[in-house]
């Protein structure tokens, strides 16, 4: 390999000591080609390569600017096996004498502090995962003995523990054998250096309880509390540096892209919703009030926290014609435990967007004749809401759930009841979707209807789209012709 930009440091007034060199060369930053980290810088020390990956260009310029002012400003060695400037090797062992006399923080107390830290200003959802990301590694993070309760209840333990509501109060009966084993049987956080717990966090992170690997969303969720977490331990001084950014993702369960068994073609679609409207006693209606939230999510694309936030303001429902459905706020369900009111559902902006946008949504004829006979027939629930359960309360994701189940079973043949056809409400968002994306509706508008960014829809949908190949067949076979090399 050429190098680039070849700065050597100038001859030096004294020998160095032994294991440093002034014998230096200092490279161009250059591309690495990978999206993590796309920026290197490169080094030599006695002949010895040494490098870096950084996030940004500026980072790189940045790191490489200060190996120029070691070098030429003040005329400092560089340690051979480290490629560092001697007063960077100086100063990291001095931080690791200060370190090994301070006492280190122990995981809990650590959990607990940072958690606590973060409640205020994050979202219910995002304390859940938060929550649920650390208890996933404290189980690598206890010691082990005869008598350690299971893993289910640790991680529940701990869940409770760091709920900031709960620092002082006694922990449920059913909970205290392990959350005294997570409080008293936690390791220091600096042990995360060793391989063989590091090892162990990174096997949590990547597989559930049962052994059996998790799902992709799951990883990167964990990995992400973690990460954040650590990143916090170093500002802190409780570690020298983040040990998980020594490692590579690992690619796990699923990558993100959307499943074409689970999208329901129009027949299918149409079925389900009718047979909704059979689930539970016709007296008591709890199909039929949610006949409209699902059709809401298969012909608009809405997530079922929008769908349930939904309210009748919101709602432009002319008697012929196109309507539009004005999207303001989330009521993505949690723990009670985890939001500010104490209610299993929280309150919260439009996904990725900033507090006081909304997003404006096109419905089609059929689905303002359907939201119309809904609001006909049921009325609004509390706070003017479009959907809402027989005390007009807020629709919990465990009724629609169940509903959904039971309909399934109505509207499919059993080889399909068990397949993944449709097996969450959720895809009946993916199957909108999809369906727009195959009509030729562009990515860009898709993307500003339901939500998402452009990257996102093209990386998540790509398979599901049908025809393209075919259209793309006839236009090069086009080109050919035209170019008079066909056979």
């Amino acid at each position: 390999m050429s190098k680039t930009n070849d700065t050597s440091a100038g001859p030096s007034r004294k020998a160095a000591r032994p294991g440093y060199s002034f014998d230096i060369k200092l490279w161009k930053v250059t591309k690495t080609g990978r999206k993590s980290r796309p920026w290197r810088l490169r080094w030599v020390v006695a002949g010895r390569v040494h490098g870096d990956t950084f996030t940004t260009s500026a980072l790189a310029e940045s790191r490489r600017a200060e190996l120029w002012q070691a070098m030429n400003r003040r005329g400092e060695a560089f340690e051979i096996e480290s490629g560092l400037p001697e007063s960077e090797v100086r100063a990291a062992a001095e931080a690791v004498e200060v370190a090994d006399t301070k006492p280190s923080v122990r995981w809990f107390e650590f959990c607990r502090k940072y958690v606590a830290g973060r409640w205020r200003t994050a979202a219910a959802k995002s304390r859940e995962g938060m929550a649920d990301g650390l208890a996933a590694v404290t189980l690598a993070m206890v010691k082990r003995g005869n008598d350690v309760p299971d893993d289910e209840t640790l991680r529940l333990a701990f869940k409770w523990g760091v709920v900031p509501g709960n620092a002082r109060e006694e922990p449920p009966a059913d909970l205290k054998a392990a959350y005294d084993w997570v409080t008293t049987a936690d390791r220091p956080l600096r042990e995360l250096a060793d391989t063989e717990v590091f090892e162990d966090v990174l096997y949590r992170l990547s597989y559930k309880l049962d052994g059996t690997p998790a799902a992709g969303d799951t990883y990167k969720r964990r990995r992400r509390a973690l990460n954040t977490a650590l990143e916090h331990a170093v500002v802190v001084g409780e570690l020298p540096e983040n040990p998980l950014q020594r490692t590579c993702r690992k690619h796990v369960g699923s990558h993100d892209v959307v499943d074409r068994r689970v999208l329901v073609n129009a027949v299918q679609a149409r079925q389900l919703l009718t047979s909704v409207s059979y689930v539970g006693s016709w007296d008591r209606c709890r199909g039929r009030r949610l006949v409209a939230f699902y059709a809401v999510l298969y012909y608009a694309g809405l997530r079922p926290a929008e769908a349930v936030g939904l309210r009748l303001s919101d709602c432009h429902l002319p008697e012929r014609g196109w309507g539009s459905l004005t999207l303001r706020e989330t009521r993505p369900v949690s723990g009670r435990q985890w939001t500010d009111s104490g209610e299993r559902h929280d309150r919260r902006g439009l996904k990725a967007r900033e507090a006081s946008t909304d997003r404006p949504v096109p419905i089609p004829p059929i689905l303002v004749a359907i939201l119309r006979a809904h609001l006909e027939e049921f009325g609004t629930a509390k706070e003017g809401r479009v959907f809402g359960n027989e005390r007009g309360g807020v629709v919990g994701s465990s009724t629609y759930w169940r509903v959904w189940e039971e309909a399934r079973r109505y509207a499919l043949p059993p080889e399909r009841i068990v397949s993944p056809l449709a097996g969450r409400p959720y895809d009946l968002r993916h199957a909108c979707i999809t369906r727009w994306l195959n009509a030729g509706v562009p990515i860009a508008e898709v993307a500003r209807r339901v939500g998402n960014s452009p990257e996102v829809i093209h990386r998540r949908y790509l398979g599901c789209i049908d025809g393209h190949e075919e259209a793309a067949n006839e236009k090069i076979a086009k080109s050919l012709e035209e170019d008079g090399d066909t056979a």
